[in-house]
């Protein structure tokens, strides 16, 4: 059914074909075709545009900036796309009680820049904070490579204003610290993808800044060993801000993208943090030190601030210069136990051998969360299947180590054929239930999580 431009009265839209295109994709690479995309201002806006697509049945896809890796934001052909961009209001910065008000389409660096300025911060840190909203955050349950002290989006959302398919606005959650009344509706909410409500308020938690932080980097001519460095510095009892990976196919197209001077003749480095009391973190940091140079290790400290920054470029540039390097990589997050990291690494690097295909590893080491790139050619199509067929194979040995198929970047298209390797008939078709009882209609972000 098309949109009438008539009913849509003093809300921003476009039907033009440069708007659909370029809202018809996000970083997952998977396409698709809106039929208009609507620019709401205010609750009131989302709450008219729901009940317009429910009541004519037109599906309606929420997006914030486009980040997502596994096509949460992409549209079904003839859809709405409701993009939240421009709700990017802070609204209230409650400095006594420690939370904050924030419309969808706050910039999470935005939110990290407001925060710090008063001497609080916001932990979750996603590698894409500089251009991710808060709200794709929440509908995505966002990490970060701080998630492994901190914890990830989840943890920080206590409130959200949120509108049903159906056009009602619920808010779930409390203003307080504790609450356990009723079941927990903002816990279901987060993560859902944007396949149970649309958020047009978020009131998140924060932190106080801590005294003094301390990064190390760690240079291994050994994957395995810096595996086994990971479980050695969480078994002695130390739980960094981060510990990131990085191997050596990583480190040299970040090199080749953005040269800062690391190694390129090692298996992988550790970049790991550390945050709090001064003498309390020099004493991690020594016991740190001792732990990677016992498993052969180069371990170096940044001198300064910029050292810092210059080294978290580094990191946040990962993401991009593989993209550069190689647009049609098939990208997965998986997580295993600590204690398994090294089998999985292993596994990985003996899988690329046997294979013939590049498989490029980076991630958050510290909560077991590896960022795997399968290196493919989509123009290739022998070779693109081949590559395909490695990810069901990876997700076996995922699972057969007790780990996830996903940790951060969620199911939405691309792995919505693999959620059943993970979540058994019984739990998959409560699920569905819910995703029923909240759209009856299933007109919100369909065809995402579930086929």
């Amino acid at each position: 059914m098309r949109v009438k431009k008539m009913e849509l009265k003093n809300i921003e839209f476009s039907t033009e074909p440069e708007d659909l295109i370029c809202y018809g994709f996000d970083a997952s690479g998977h396409e698709g075709k809106p039929a208009i995309v609507v620019w709401p201002k205010s609750t009131e806006d989302v709450v008219r545009v729901m009940k317009y697509a429910f009541e004519r049945g037109i599906p309606l896809v929420p997006r914030g900036a486009g980040t997502g890796m596994t096509g949460g934001a992409v549209p079904s052909s003839g859809a709405i796309v409701l993009s939240l961009e421009k709700m990017n209001r802070i609204l209230e910065v409650d400095s006594e009680n420690h939370n904050v008000v924030v419309e969808p389409g706050v910039i999470n660096g935005k939110l990290q820049r407001e925060l710090e300025g008063r001497g609080f911060f916001y932990p979750p840190d996603p590698a894409s904070m500089k251009f991710c909203t808060i709200g794709g955050n929440v509908a995505e349950n966002a990490g970060g490579p701080r998630a492994l002290k901190y914890g990830v989006t989840r943890d920080y959302v206590m409130e959200i204003e949120t509108v049903l398919p159906s056009g009602e606005l619920i808010t779930t959650g409390v203003k307080t610290h504790k609450g356990v009344v009723g079941y927990d509706l903002t816990r279901l909410l987060v993560g859902s993808e944007g396949t149970l409500g649309i958020f047009t308020k978020i009131r998140l938690r924060f932190l106080p800044l801590p005294e003094e932080v301390t990064t190390l980097l760690a240079f291994f001519k050994d994957i395995e060993a810096s595996g086994k460095a990971v479980a050695g510095i969480i078994s002695a009892g130390i739980i960094p801000r981060t510990l990131e990976f990085m191997d050596r196919e990583t480190i040299k197209a970040v090199e080749n993208f953005k040269p800062t001077g690391l190694p390129t003749d090692i298996d992988a480095l550790l970049l790991i943090e550390l945050d709090g009391y001064p003498k309390a973190i020099e004493k991690d940091a020594e016991k740190i030190v001792d732990i990677c140079r016992g498993l052969g290790a180069e371990v170096e400290m940044a001198a300064d601030e910029n050292a810092r920054q210059r080294l978290w470029e580094c990191r946040r540039a990962v993401s991009p210069a593989l993209y550069h390097l190689n647009p049609a990589k098939i990208n997965e997050d998986i997580v295993v136990p600590r204690n398994r990291l090294s089998e999985m690494l292993v596994s990985l690097q003996r899988l690329s051998e046997q294979s013939g295909i590049k498989i490029v590893n980076f991630g958050h080491a510290g909560d077991g969360n590896i960022h795997v790139n399968i290196m493919t050619d989509r123009e290739d199509e022998e070779k693109y299947k081949k590559a395909q067929s490695l990810v069901r194979e990876i997700f076996n040995t995922v699972l057969s180590l007790g780990g996830t198929i996903s940790g951060e970047h969620g199911i939405g298209l691309t792995k919505a054929d693999y959620i059943d390797m993970e979540i058994k008939e019984q739990e998959l078709n409560l699920m569905k239930g819910i995703k029923r009882l909240f759209d009856p209609k299933g007109i919100l972000n369909p065809g995402k999580i579930f086929k």
